[in-house]
């Protein structure tokens, strides 16, 4: 249990961005009075950048409520990303499941036990409808959820120089 504002009842947390590890790791330790400094935590995680992985575990078994934002590594898991061969994979992974890379790699996500939100970043009403197809495949088998997590995989310095080449619009 974190620590609460005993007025208003609020409870503290922290959103970290690359490099994510030392700062989950950190929060996760930082305790007053006997209780966690931090309650929440919010962390880019995804099947192209699974390396907080174990950070992320380590905060939930800790008693950090953990919050995924980025699940669709900002937009290069949909369709309307840039053609590739990681993108193949979860395009043929979604067309046998019968939905959308975007609701599969938001899938993949939330089979984590850990993960306690996922935010899904859709912006318009039909990505909204597309990523809400998600909640029908969680908890994803097991076999998929580890096909995906081994062919989609990107180094993490990788993926965060890629993640700074892109066009924001």
């Amino acid at each position: 249990a974190a620590l609460r504002d005993g007025k208003h009842g609020v409870v503290c947390g922290l959103s970290v961005s690359h490099p994510q590890l030392p700062a989950i790791e950190r929060a996760a330790s930082i305790r007053r009075n006997d209780r966690l400094l931090f309650g929440a935590v919010q962390a880019t995680f995804n099947l192209l950048d699974q390396s907080p992985a174990a950070a992320l575990l380590a905060a939930h078994e800790a008693g950090m409520f953990v919050i995924i934002k980025e699940a669709v590594a900002n937009g290069r898991l949909t369709n309307s990303a840039q053609p590739s061969a990681r993108l193949q994979v979860l395009q043929d992974e979604a067309s046998a499941l019968g939905t959308t890379p975007d609701a599969l790699a938001l899938a993949w996500v939330m089979s984590h036990p850990w993960v306690g939100m996922c935010l899904s970043g859709a912006a318009t009403v039909e990505q909204l409808r597309a990523n809400a197809d998600a909640l029908r495949l969680v908890p994803l088998q097991p076999e998929v959820h580890s096909r995906l997590a081994n062919a989609l995989k990107q180094d993490c310095e990788e993926y965060w120089a890629e993640r700074r080449s892109l066009q924001w619009n």
